[in-house]
C-alpha cells in the first residue's frame, strides 16, 4: 500500500547511538523539508514527556510518526501507534537497530531513511504485546528474552561504570560464572503447562535482537505467531560456544536448542525479569502474544 505523506511527526531521542540520533533527525528534517513535507519534530526530556507530546501530535493529525534512534524510542512509539492507522517510519540511530534490519531499512544514510517514509510505502505487520499478572499490556516489535539474557540486563542496569559496550561484556562475564538452568513454566496457546529447565528463553516476533543476533531466525513478522527459541544447556563452556551461532542462526540446529512456534504463551519463573526491544517490561510471570497486523510500517518497496 502507497500513502501520501504530507505532514509527519519526528520523535527523536538525542542520547541514541551515543548521541548520533540528533545529528541523524537534522539531516532527516533537512530531506524532508527538500520534499516539500511538513515536520513537527518532538524531543522529549524523558520517556514520560515524549509520550505526552507524542500523545498530543496524534490528536492533532499526522501522515507518519517518524522515529530517529534505536529500538528504545521505537518501543516507545508503539504504545501508540499499534492497532492504529498512523504508520511508523524509522531513521535508524541506534546501537542495535534491529527494525531496521528487520525492514531492509538504510542505516547510516538520514537521508535514504527519510525518502522511505516519504515514499509512503506501507507494510502491515504484527507486534507482539507482553501482559504481565496484575499490570498493563506492553508492546513489542522485535524479541522478548527472559533467563540469561534478561539476568545480564539486570545486571547492566545496576552498573554505574564502565560505560557502552565493555558494560554489557562484563555483566555478560559475571553472569556466565553463576550460570544455572532456572526453572521455567511454558504454556503454549492451549496446551498443558510444562515444566522445563532452560539458561534461556526468547518470543521472537522478528529475527534478531541485540544488534543482529540472529536468536529466532525462522521468525515471520506477518505470520501471526511467535518464534520460540529455548537454550536447554546450563554448560558454560556450550554457552560459549553457541553465542558466535546465534549470528548466523544456526545455534537452533544444535542438541541444547529446542524451538516451538505460537501465537501466544505464558511464562513462568521465580525472580526473572521479562524484557523487550532491549528494554525491562516487567517481572514474570507474563503471556506474551504476537497480534496479527497490528503495525503499519513505512519500508523500502519490493
Amino acid at each position: 500500500m502507497t500513502r501520501r505523506i504530507g505532514r509527519v511527526t519526528l520523535l527523536t531521542n538525542p542520547a541514541a547511538g551515543h548521541g548520533n540520533a540528533r545529528h541523524a533527525a537534522e539531516r532527516a528534517l533537512a530531506r524532508f523539508q527538500q520534499r516539500g513535507v511538513d515536520v513537527n519534530h518532538i524531543v522529549g526530556s524523558d520517556p514520560r514527556h515524549a509520550r505526552q507530546l507524542l500523545d498530543e501530535a496524534l490528536a492533532a493529525g499526522t501522515d507518519a510518526v517518524v522515529v530517529a534512534g534505536g529500538d528504545g524510542v521505537i518501543s516507545l512509539a508503539l504504545q501508540d501507534l499499534a492497532l492504529g492507522a498512523v504508520p511508523l517510519g524509522i531513521i535508524p540511530a541506534g546501537t542495535g537497530n534491529d527494525h531496521a534490519r528487520e525492514y531492509g531499512l538504510p542505516t547510516g544514510d538520514p537521508e535514504a531513511a527519510a525518502d522511505v517514509v516519504v515514499d509512503g510505502v506501507t507494510e502491515t505487520v504484527d507486534l507482539g504485546q507482553i501482559a504481565p499478572d496484575g499490570g498493563s499490556p506492553f508492546w513489542f516489535g522485535t524479541v522478548m528474552a527472559a533467563g540469561f539474557d534478561s539476568l545480564v540486563s539486570d545486571r547492566v542496569n545496576r552498573m554505574r561504570w564502565p560505560h557502552g559496550r565493555m558494560r554489557y561484556n562484563l555483566a555478560m562475564v559475571a553472569e556466565m560464572s553463576k550460570l544455572r538452568l532456572l526453572p521455567f513454566r511454558l504454556t503454549f496457546d492451549d496446551d498443558e503447562p510444562q515444566d522445563i529447565a532452560l539458561t534461556l528463553a526468547a518470543f521472537g516476533n522478528t529475527r534478531s535482537y541485540g544488534g543482529g543476533m540472529l536468536i529466532c531466525p525462522g521468525a515471520d513478522h506477518a505470520d501471526g505467531l511467535l518464534d520460540v527459541t529455548m537454550v536447554h544447556s546450563g554448560s558454560r563452556t556450550k554457552l560459549i560456544r553457541l553465542f558466535p551461532t546465534v549470528f548466523k542462526g544456526t545455534h537452533v540446529d544444535l542438541d541444547e536448542v529446542s524451538t516451538r512456534r505460537a501465537a501466544s504463551v505464558r511464562v513462568e519463573c521465580p525472580g526473572i525479569n521479562a524484557y523487550a526491544d532491549g528494554d525491562f517490561v516487567a517481572p514474570l510471570p507474563v503471556t506474551v502474544t504476537a497480534v496479527p497486523g497490528a503495525l503499519q510500517i513505512l519500508r523500502p518497496a519490493g
